[in-house]
């Protein structure tokens, strides 16, 4: 076994997983895996740059996060980062910051490098399943951007395009620096066209209409199986490959654009830090559902974070 750490540091969240990796099979076994909502994106769609307490709210974090893989030992390391330090002019403080607490430099990956990975983590147990039809999409709804990956046993296509939970929150449901309680309807339609505008382009690459299996990654699709399945508590394990209609994945949408920031906060099993960017992140959803015509999407816990420690494991190697 090779134990390894790997960190997904994206625009909404940074998480942590510590696995044993199989050599032989590849299969993780976790020790350790655990979720902060650290808003690292915040203001960036509109600044350009990283806000100096979103960086200490990041920092906080793998402060903690070090003293974990410390404590399990990890032999390797890999630290990705996504989309909002992608965009960021100052991200150079970002790295400099994580290389000063965990040791090692966050690769600042590439929309279709985290595509890749997101594939990788989130299908790798799927193979040898008769009930889910190939090719797989599938669709990580990250926080700035949302990621499409085309495949069976490999990637065909993939496209990264800038709508994320908390990108199009920012960009259409705030005013004067807070979010309207609740969304108007021209807020919710300027929102849902730059989301169609986005789905465009990524069928320019990804033939998203070829899917015959939708599978669906990240806070926001989680978070709203959660909320379809009625949990009193946030359970990953139910929510691990749980499927949702389309239909209700729309009632789910419909009632979140709908509500007050103080009637979504009292959803039991919704994450405090995803109150304000969930309605978003389910139109998202739901958008991609109509635009492939998927009758229900297979919600993956596995993902991107997966992909990483899968390959810190074949680096080790």
């Amino acid at each position: 076994m090779t134990r390894v750490a790997a960190v997904d540091c994206g625009t909404n969240s940074i998480r942590l997983l510590v696995a044993d990796a199989d050599p032989e099979t590849g299969e993780l076994t976790d020790l350790d895996r655990r979720m902060t909502i650290v808003r690292l994106g915040q203001g960036v769609d509109r600044t350009g740059r990283l806000a100096p307490e979103a960086l200490e709210r990041t920092f906080a974090a793998c402060r903690e996060y070090a003293a974990v893989i410390e404590k399990h030992g990890a032999e390797r390391v890999h630290f990705v980062a996504t989309s909002a330090s992608r965009d960021a002019e100052n991200r150079e403080e970002f790295v400099r910051g994580v290389v000063d607490i965990l040791g090692v430099e966050p690769e600042v990956i590439s929309g279709d490098q985290e595509a890749e990975f997101s594939f990788t983590g989130a299908t790798g147990e799927l193979t040898g399943r008769t009930d889910l039809d190939r090719p797989y999409l599938v669709v990580d709804i990250g926080g700035g951007s949302t990621e499409f990956v085309l495949g069976g046993d490999t990637v065909s296509a993939a496209r990264s395009v800038d709508v994320g939970c908390v990108r199009m929150t920012e960009r259409h449901l705030m005013v004067d620096g807070a979010v309207t309680d609740p969304p108007t309807e021209e807020q919710i339609r300027a929102m849902r066209a730059d989301i169609e505008a986005a789905l465009d382009l990524a069928e320019r690459t990804v033939p998203l209409r070829e899917a015959r299996t939708l599978v669906g990654l990240a806070g926001s699709v989680t978070s709203v199986s959660a909320i379809a399945q009625e949990l009193p508590a946030y359970d990953s394990a139910v929510i691990h490959h749980s499927r949702i209609t389309r239909e209700r994945v729309r009632e789910i949408t419909d009632r979140l654009l709908r509500s007050t920031h103080a009637e979504r906060a009292e959803i039991p099993s919704l994450h405090p830090g995803r109150v304000d960017v969930i309605g978003a992140g389910a139109l998202v959803l739901l958008a991609i559902m109509e635009r492939v015509d998927a009758r229900e999407v297979v919600v993956s816990e596995h993902d991107i974070l997966d992909g990483i420690a899968h390959f810190a494991a074949s680096e080790a190697g």
